[in-house]
């Protein structure tokens, strides 16, 4: 179901132009994403073999004052979604900036499956890792990796009895961009 919303007003206070002067530069990890993007989504087998691939979307915006960051992930397309009613995945994050800890949180929420992940994240040279908090399980970590002004990389590992595993990847394309002074 699509519904677009008669209240302009809701977008108006939750999208913001860009972050918050309170958020210091070097501290804006996931500012080179804002925008939005098509996705190549792989899954994985736990050989590391290619189970499925699927088309998808993935959006950044600043958020709440640019204090948060939220994005919109979501596979099939919106094109194919009426075609394939009941499939994938629809689903947002929000990531706001912890000054006293130094750490981005983020909480990851899939309603369709009734998913919720917990994270922080953080800068790892080039990288940006999340990991989920201690004592959630599975344990996983996303990285966004290869970033780039048009594309990047992003995997979904899970901590099993072998170690860090991939199982899932996802490789994206620019398709819009946002002005965003970050």
């Amino acid at each position: 179901m699509t519904h677009v919303s008669t209240d302009p007003l809701f977008a108006a206070v939750l999208i913001s132009d860009g972050p918050h002067p309170d958020i210091p530069p070097q501290h804006r990890l996931f500012a080179p994403l804002i925008g939005s993007w098509d996705l190549l989504i792989t899954w994985l087998d736990s050989g590391g073999e290619t189970v499925r691939q699927e088309r998808g979307e993935w959006h950044f915006s600043w958020v709440l004052e640019g204090r948060a960051i939220q994005d919109v992930w979501l596979w099939p397309p919106r094109s194919d979604r009426v075609t394939r009613p009941g499939e994938g995945e629809y689903g947002t994050s929000l990531r706001y900036f912890d000054a006293a800890l130094g750490v981005w949180h983020s909480l990851w929420v899939g309603p369709m499956h009734n998913y919720v992940r917990r994270f922080t994240a953080r800068r790892v040279g080039d990288t940006v890792v999340l990991e989920t908090l201690a004592g959630d399980q599975p344990a996983m970590r996303w990285t966004f990796d290869a970033i780039e002004r048009d594309a990047f990389t992003w995997r979904n590992e899970v901590l099993d009895d072998a170690g860090w595993r991939i199982q899932q990847h996802f490789a994206a394309r620019r398709t819009a961009t946002h002005d965003d002074p970050a």
